[in-house]
């Protein structure tokens, strides 16, 4: 066996003969030997049978592993939208291993591609939980970032961009909704800050994550919590409307009451940041702690206190419009029971059946009307005031003309002459002032159909008053001339008989022609009245019906004018008219 094997290797023919050899030597028979080689028949067959059946299951598996490759492949593809892929043998050809060698690289790049793909999916789908859940109000969804499941059987990129295109919308619903939130918080924070208000606080209220300015787009954004902020909003400004309210009334008091009460300007200042926004709208105040509740209370405090001090300024303010009232009414001219009005008003500040506003709106009333009708009455009371002063200078030049020494080089002397040139000038004017002061008198009166009183007396009265006084100094300086004229006479006639003399001449009277303000009153009043007995006794005319006869009152100035150039003439030459005896 040896020289047949020199590799001493074992074959089932050598094998064979050695058994043959060991049979012949143990004389195993033929029966024995056919018996055994079939046995070793049989085990062969059963061995090779094992082979057959591990080859054939190890081909089975491969061609299962090549079917799974082939159906996971398709199924990749299919997953990922992919319809064609580069690589992928066209047509199967090859053993199985090359055809799973083959495979095996496309699957491994699918696989990765489809890891990628979920990744991207499941980022895309959890930004669109985790948005929705903030819409919703749901922040438990952001806890969930990275475990979203992923459908794997469908991983195409129409899928994905619908996905995206989800998420978009929804990024731009987050990006307007948080817009509208900071929106609504800074209309919160501005509100906050006119009423006075803890911002902090109030949008704590609405939702925790209002009050971080840092993190912006960890503000909750939901429904519910605009719905709040919006509500919250509205709220305050319904808040600052009142409030604007309340303090424009109490701003409108204040300034009621200090008018009321002439407040200096100084104390009035103090309020500025009260009735600064006197006028102007809601949405004008912006001012911080413009309309705060203690700014509105201390203005009520302010409007109280005001308040009981104008109960006790009442009648200070009352008499001092008095005052003014009865002024007016001085200047004017006119005649006011001022006691009576007093304790008029007096009484009703005491019995309270009236309000001390209407009262003092009652009493500026009066004072417009009184000014009002001073003002209809300046044209005349400014022609009497000439009148009146004419007569003031009338009665110093008579006076000044019976001065004997008014020529003597005195001190003083030539301004005594000046006036009395200037005076003498004036008098020759009082006829045509006082004309036409009785016109406009008629003229008023028949407009207001009333009697126009001066300090209580008609002026028309007056002027008649004095017209019957200036004749009556007209007669009585032709009875003077006259006098004069019959005591020259006597003198050029012959001596009388001792024991016969001619009565001595009377000096001339000091009655004067009066102008309305002679014989002052003793508080300095000019007693305007001049002798109206003579008046109501001489007078041609009634005061009541406003009738008179103006030919008979022209004729007196007439008269007055022409007598008054004689005497400026015996004036001039330094002669005095002669009194006529009695």
């Amino acid at each position: 066996m040896d020289a047949q094997n020199p590799l001493g290797e074992n074959t089932c023919g050598s094998l064979l003969n050695k058994l043959q050899e060991i049979w012949d030597e143990v004389g195993e028979s033929d029966e024995e030997r056919d018996k055994m080689l079939l046995q070793i028949d049989q085990e062969c067959l059963d061995v090779y049978k094992r082979k057959v059946e591990q080859a054939a299951n190890s081909r089975a598996q491969l061609r299962q592993s090549l079917s799974d490759a082939k159906l996971e492949l398709f199924s990749l593809l299919s997953a990922l939208g992919e319809k064609s892929f580069a690589g992928i043998p066209e047509k199967t050809s090859g053993t199985i291993k090359e055809q799973l060698a083959a495979i095996a690289p496309i699957l491994e790049q699918l696989w990765k591609q489809k890891e990628e793909r979920i990744k991207v999916f499941s980022d895309v789908q959890s930004q669109i939980q985790n948005i929705c859940g903030e819409i919703a109000g749901d922040f438990s969804s952001n806890d969930q970032t990275g475990t979203y499941a992923v459908d794997e059987s469908d991983l195409t990129l129409e899928k994905l961009d619908k996905y995206q295109s989800q998420l978009q919308d929804l990024q731009k619903e987050k990006s307007e909704r948080l817009h509208k939130v900071l929106k609504l918080v800074s209309t919160v924070h501005d509100l906050c800050a006119v009423l006075g208000m803890d911002f902090f606080s109030t949008v704590t209220e609405v939702h925790p994550s209002l009050n971080d300015f840092k993190d912006v787009h960890s503000k909750s954004i939901s429904n519910g919590t605009l719905a709040r902020l919006a509500t919250s909003v509205l709220t305050l400004k319904e808040d600052k409307q009142q409030r604007l309210l309340k303090l424009q009334e109490l701003a409108s008091q204040l300034i009621d009451l200090w008018n009321l009460m002439d407040t200096p300007l100084v104390e009035r200042r103090l309020f500025d940041h009260v009735t600064c926004n006197m006028s102007t709208s809601v949405d004008e105040v912006t001012a911080p702690g413009a309309l705060a509740l203690d700014l509105i209370e201390q203005a009520e405090v302010e409007v109280e206190r005001l308040d009981n001090l104008k109960a006790s300024r009442m009648k200070e303010i009352a008499f001092k419009k008095q005052a003014e009232l009865e002024e007016i009414f001085a200047h004017a001219h006119l005649e006011i029971d001022s006691e009576a009005a007093r304790e008029k008003i007096m009484s009703m500040i005491d019995s309270g059946n009236i309000e001390p506003t209407e009262l003092l709106a009652d009493m500026d009333n009066q004072i417009a009307k009184a000014k009002e009708e001073a003002l209809g009455r300046k044209d005349i009371l400014d022609k009497v005031e000439k009148w009146m002063s004419a007569c003031e200078e009338e009665s110093w030049l008579e006076d000044y003309n019976r001065d004997e020494n008014r020529y003597n080089a005195s001190r003083g002397a030539h301004l005594n002459l000046k006036r009395a040139e200037k005076a003498r000038i004036l008098v020759n004017k009082i006829p045509a002032l006082v004309d036409t002061l009785v016109a406009k008198t008629h003229a008023w009166e028949e407009a207001h159909d009333i009697s126009f009183t001066y300090d209580a007396v008609p002026l028309l009265a007056m002027l008649d008053e004095y017209a019957v006084l200036r004749h009556e100094r007209e007669e009585e300086k032709r009875r003077m001339r006259e006098h004069k004229k019959y005591q020259e006479q006597q003198n050029t006639e012959p001596e009388p008989v001792f024991g016969s003399r001619s009565s001595p001449a009377r000096p001339i009277g000091n009655k004067k022609v009066a102008g309305p303000r002679a014989n002052g009153g003793a508080n300095g009043t000019p007693n305007r009245r001049l002798s109206l007995n003579a008046h109501q006794n001489g007078s041609r005319s009634s005061v009541k019906d406003g009738k008179r006869d103006n030919n008979t009152r022209q004729s007196a100035p007439l008269n007055y004018a022409s007598s008054s150039k004689e005497d400026a003439a015996s004036h001039v030459s330094g002669t005095e008219p002669v009194p006529t005896s009695p």
